[in-house]
C-alpha cells in the first residue's frame, strides 16, 4: 500500500470515527454571565464580519484574475490611482471599526465595572492551590478556606482509569448564590498566577503584591471549571478551579456548614488526639499537602523535592521538624504551612511523618505543641 493510500485511510478513518467528531468544535462555548455572553456574541460577529470581508475580497480577486487573464486579451490599465476608490477603502473600514469596537468597548467596560456587589471573595495563588476568603457579612467573617487538587495519585501516574473530571477536581469548591453580584480580588503569595473559568469569561493574573479584580453574576445554577492559566512552577498543571453556583437556600446551608467546621476545627486543637487519630488524620493531610512534591511513599522527587523517609529532618529534633511545616525554608519551594493548616492539621501532619515509611521515631505531637511554636 502507498503512503498516499496509508494517509487518505486515515483521514477517512478520522472522519468517520464518531470520538473524533464528539471532540470537534469550531466555536467558542456560551457564556453564563453577561460580559462573557457579550464577549461571546461580539466574537460571533467580527467572525461573520471577517467571513463577509473574505468572501467580498477573494470572490473580486478570483473574478479578477479568471476575466482579466492574458488569455481573453485583457491590458493593463494605464490609470496610477483612483481618488474615489481610495477615499472608499478609508472610509468603509473605519466604519467597520467602529461598528465592532463600540460593542467591544461595552463589555471591556463592563468585565472593569464590580460596583454594586453583593459580596467579596479574595482568591489568593500559591504554589500550587488556591486559597479563598470570604467576606459575607459579620456571622460568617471567617470563612476561609484552600482548594486542593484531588485526582487520585494512580490516575496521575496511570495506574488507574482517568475519571471524568481528570485534573478538574478539587477537595473544596468554591460556592456563590445564583444571581448574586460576586466581586474577585486577586493576589498570590509567591509567584504569578492567572483564575481562569472559561464559562464565566474571567481570566486574571494574581500577582505577589498587587491586587486585580473581576466579577462574576449569573442565574445558571451549575458547576463551573477552570484552570491555573499561568506557568508559575512543576505543579502548575495541578491546580484547578470549581465553582458551584447554589440557589440562596443552599448557599445559606453551605455558609451555615462552614462555620460549624471551623467551629469543630477550632475545638480540635484543644484536645489530646491519640497516636492512632493523628496517624489517620495526618495521612490525609500529607495526601492533600504534601504528596504532590514529596510523593505518596515519602521518597521525593531527587534533585527536586527531598525524600523524607530517615533523613535527618524527620528522624531528628521534633522542634526542628515542627519549624521546617509551619515556617517552611527560605530559598526553597518548602512553602511555610504555618498559615495554611490549622495546629491540629500539623500535628498530624507531623506525626505521620515521623512514624510512616518505617521511619518508626515514635514521637507524637499534639496541636499545643504546634500552637506553643507559632
Amino acid at each position: 500500500m502507498s503512503a498516499a493510500i496509508r494517509v487518505a485511510s486515515f483521514i477517512g478513518l478520522m472522519l468517520v470515527s464518531m470520538q473524533s467528531w464528539a471532540e470537534y468544535q469550531l466555536d467558542l462555548r456560551p457564556g453564563v454571565t453577561t460580559f462573557s455572553q457579550g464577549a461571546y456574541e461580539i466574537h460571533t460577529l467580527v467572525m461573520w464580519i471577517c467571513v463577509v470581508i473574505g468572501i467580498i475580497v477573494f470572490g473580486v480577486m478570483i473574478w479578477s484574475l479568471f476575466m482579466h487573464r492574458k488569455s481573453r486579451g485583457a491590458t493593463p490599465a494605464k490609470f496610477d490611482d483612483n481618488l474615489t476608490v481610495e477615499i472608499i477603502w478609508t472610509i468603509v473600514p473605519f466604519i467597520i471599526l467602529g461598528f465592532m469596537a463600540v460593542p467591544a468597548t461595552k463589555v471591556l467596560l463592563a468585565m472593569e465595572d464590580v460596583s454594586g456587589s453583593d459580596m467579596s471573595i479574595k482568591v489568593t495563588g500559591y504554589q500550587w492551590k488556591w486559597h479563598y476568603d470570604y467576606n459575607v457579612g459579620e456571622d460568617a467573617k471567617d470563612i476561609n478556606f484552600f482548594a486542593n487538587l484531588s485526582t487520585p495519585i494512580e490516575e496521575i501516574k496511570n495506574k488507574a482509569t482517568k475519571g471524568e473530571n481528570y485534573l478538574l477536581e478539587v477537595d473544596n469548591h468554591i460556592v456563590v448564590p445564583a444571581g448574586k453580584k460576586v466581586r474577585l480580588l486577586f493576589t498570590s503569595a509567591d509567584v504569578i498566577h492567572a483564575w481562569w473559568i472559561p464559562a464565566f469569561g474571567v481570566k486574571k493574573d494574581a500577582i505577589p503584591g498587587y491586587i486585580n479584580e473581576s466579577w462574576i453574576k449569573t442565574d445558571e445554577i451549575g458547576t463551573y471549571r477552570g484552570q491555573c492559566a499561568e506557568l508559575c512552577g512543576t505543579n502548575h498543571g495541578f491546580m484547578p478551579i470549581v465553582v458551584d453556583v447554589v440557589s440562596q437556600a443552599d448557599y445559606d446551608k453551605w455558609v451555615s456548614d462552614k462555620m460549624a467546621s471551623a467551629a469543630a476545627a477550632e475545638a480540635s486543637a484543644n484536645k489530646t488526639w491519640s497516636k492512632d487519630e493523628l496517624m489517620e488524620h495526618g495521612k490525609k493531610v500529607y495526601a492533600t499537602s504534601c504528596a504532590a512534591c514529596h510523593q505518596a511513599n515519602g521518597a521525593g522527587i531527587p534533585n527536586v523535592f527531598p525524600g523524607l523517609v530517615k533523613t535527618a529532618v524527620v528522624m531528628g529534633d521534633v522542634a526542628k521538624h515542627i519549624d521546617v511545616v509551619v515556617n517552611g525554608v527560605s530559598g526553597t519551594a518548602m512553602q511555610a504551612f504555618g498559615p495554611q493548616l490549622n495546629d491540629a492539621d500539623i500535628a498530624a501532619l507531623v506525626t505521620y511523618e515521623r512514624n510512616a515509611w518505617g521511619n518508626d521515631t515514635g514521637d507524637i505531637v499534639q496541636p499545643a505543641d504546634i500552637k506553643a511554636a507559632r
